[in-house]
């Protein structure tokens, strides 16, 4: 299984940490982040501004929700044409905790496939629609609500392709539009626990927001979050 490890070389506290994640994990290798403020990058993907699915996404992407977009969808591109069946997606800010992440990568050798997308979570925030294995106290199942951030996953050939051709425009950040499974016809599934947490430090996606505006701006995503439980996934 080939790994591809997200890095922004610009981002060079992460640097002891990617090259902790090169050792450990398999066959892994850097993929240069995509830069979304680079008007010659951004122009090679058609992008509207969150009316292109229901629900409407009710915030503009920053440059770097779109490049963490192009980055991912590059990394699609990689294992979709690849020999695998199946690829490690991380970002570079991925920590790992070797025993409960074993035990999740032992899940992963045993049911994922050219169809799969499973997540590894940082955070624990998913419950069960469908338990599909459970293995000491380790459990790999479909979440009722897909959760956010991207940190680490597992991507099949045949999934990946999917992916690409659901995002050939795009109009929300890369997560919120892997939560629609209605629109990109993909089940995705989560193992927890993953034995992948996040290190500490700033994120590279940050929006600053006066102080006047976050209020409005909790209101506008409890409601898109409401509206995003309506449609779960189903067995």
């Amino acid at each position: 299984m080939r790994s591809l490890i997200i890095h922004l070389n610009t981002a060079t506290a992460r640097a002891e940490n990617v090259s902790r994640l090169l050792r450990e994990l398999p066959d892994a290798e850097l993929v240069d982040a995509v830069n979304g403020a680079d008007p010659k990058v951004t122009q090679q993907i058609e992008q509207v501004s969150g009316t292109l699915h229901s629900p409407t996404y009710p915030f503009q992407m920053n440059a770097a929700e779109v490049g963490c977009f192009l980055s991912h969808r590059l990394c699609w591109k990689m294992i979709a044409e690849g020999d695998a069946p199946y690829g490690l997606i991380a970002e570079d800010d991925m920590a790992i905790d070797p025993v409960p992440f074993a035990a999740a990568m032992k899940l992963v050798h045993q049911y994922a496939d050219e169809d799969s997308f499973i997540r590894l979570p940082a955070k624990p925030r998913e419950t069960p629609a469908h338990t599909l294995a459970l293995q000491d106290g380790t459990a790999l199942f479909l979440p009722r609500t897909i959760g956010l951030q991207l940190v680490c996953q597992i991507v099949g050939r045949r999934a990946a392709q999917r992916l690409l051709t659901a995002s050939e425009v795009i109009d929300r950040p890369v997560d919120t539009t892997l939560q629609m499974h209605w629109v990109t016809g993909q089940k995705i599934h989560t193992i927890l626990p993953s034995g992948v947490s996040e290190m500490h430090g700033p994120s590279t996606i940050q929006r600053k927001t006066r102080t006047g505006d976050v209020l409005m701006r909790e209101m506008r995503r409890a409601r898109y979050r409401a509206r995003i439980r309506r449609r779960p996934q189903e067995p």
